[in-house]
């Protein structure tokens, strides 16, 4: 048996624990802000307790819950030294997939695995969460950074988050309630948020383009553009479910998979929407990641939101109401579309998408040209 000359220590192995535990020191104050009078304790136990005796005023409470993370748009962070921003992609990816059920997101935690764990950055990282909780009045009540040595670079990490929510059984948005008629509302993104980085990445690289070249059309550098953060949804649709005359019968979170698959996965069988590019003109940055890779239009559809963060399906007659709702919390949104029986879709206008995410669900087609 060989053995080594030289003692071998956790530290020697490239994991600093002290680095971590400055790290959680370091966070504390930003953890502290994203709270909810329910959560019980402090950071540091082994697992976050939250006060759910506020459930027992329900009728029939069912939980829902969520997980995900960012992508390869961590690549980006990494590559500008810029972290505080990320977070907000990952509490939108989980919390605002709460809220398509109808249900309050109510706490999450997060996990960050990293090759080197650098207090400073790890506490940026955590900073960003905190401020996306804040807004979407979520708690995060704990998280995990774990050291990785070997298996990712110094300067690499990735997260990932998970989220719990509560919703009455009898204000569930179930796809039975969508009706044909009901109008298609589009919510705005912010930008390109957290789907399609790879696709992203690979154009600019193609083309040569580094993250500070400063582009005409988005009035900044390129990587100032891409790290747009997403927009955290979850308060303000909400405050639009709670709003008196306002009855939303679907809502859907557009992302991996673009604007058509994810607005087909929330109707019910026999459903589809017809949704018309002339009704919004996408963010500059849409139209110049597709010139700049000629990436074809189906492709880059599939791919990317296309300026839309959000779709809501409710009656016509509300259509104004909500609308409104939504300019009120500074959200724009618009009649995109509206409800048919999917028979009479035309098949020969445009394509017409249904099965995806392996849901058997209803359908959707994207018609027209963008304004």
């Amino acid at each position: 048996m060989t053995q080594h000359n030289e003692p071998i220590t956790y530290a020697g192995a490239g994991v600093d624990v002290e680095a971590g535990d400055k790290a959680v020191e370091l966070m504390k104050a930003s953890v502290k802000q994203a709270q909810r009078p329910e959560v019980l304790g402090g950071l540091g136990g082994f697992a976050g307790l939250f006060d759910a005796s506020a459930l027992a005023r329900m009728e029939h409470p069912i939980l829902a819950t969520s997980t995900d993370g960012v992508g390869t748009k961590v690549a980006i962070a990494q590559a500008l030294d810029t972290h505080d921003t990320i977070g907000f992609d990952l509490v939108g990816m989980v919390a605002d997939d709460i809220v398509v059920c109808g249900a309050e997101p109510l706490y999450m935690t997060d996990y960050i695995a990293t090759g080197k764990v650098v207090p400073e950055r790890i506490a940026a990282i955590v900073k960003g969460i905190a401020a996306a909780c804040r807004q979407a009045n979520v708690a995060l009540i704990g998280g995990e950074t774990a050291e990785h040595p070997g298996l990712l670079a110094a300067d690499e990490y990735d997260v990932a988050g998970a989220a719990t929510g509560v919703v009455d059984k009898a204000d569930l948005i179930l796809p039975e309630s969508v009706r044909e008629g009901d109008v298609v509302l589009g919510l705005a993104a912010s930008g390109l948020h957290s789907n399609g980085y790879s696709l992203v990445r690979k154009v600019y690289a193609s083309a040569g383009w580094g993250y500070d070249k400063h582009v005409e059309e988005f009035g900044r550098a390129l990587g100032e553009e891409l790290l747009e953060p997403t927009r955290v949804y979850a308060a303000d649709l909400l405050r639009l479910i709670r709003t008196d005359g306002v009855d939303i019968h679907a809502l859907s979170h557009v992302t991996g998979g673009g604007l058509a698959a994810n607005v087909a996965r929330v109707l019910p069988k026999g459903m589809g929407a017809r949704i018309e590019r002339s009704t919004w003109t996408p963010p500059a940055v849409f139209d110049v990641t597709q010139r700049v890779g000629n990436v074809p239009q189906d492709d880059i559809e599939r791919t990317l939101n296309m300026g839309v963060g959000f779709v809501a399906v409710l009656p016509a007659e509300q259509a104004a109401t909500a609308i409104e709702v939504c300019a009120e919390l500074d959200l724009p949104a618009w009649r995109m579309g509206e409800i048919a029986r999917t028979e009479n879709l035309d098949a020969a206008e445009a394509e017409i998408i249904s099965g995806a995410k392996g849901v058997d669900a209803g359908a959707c087609q994207i018609v027209g040209s963008y304004a």
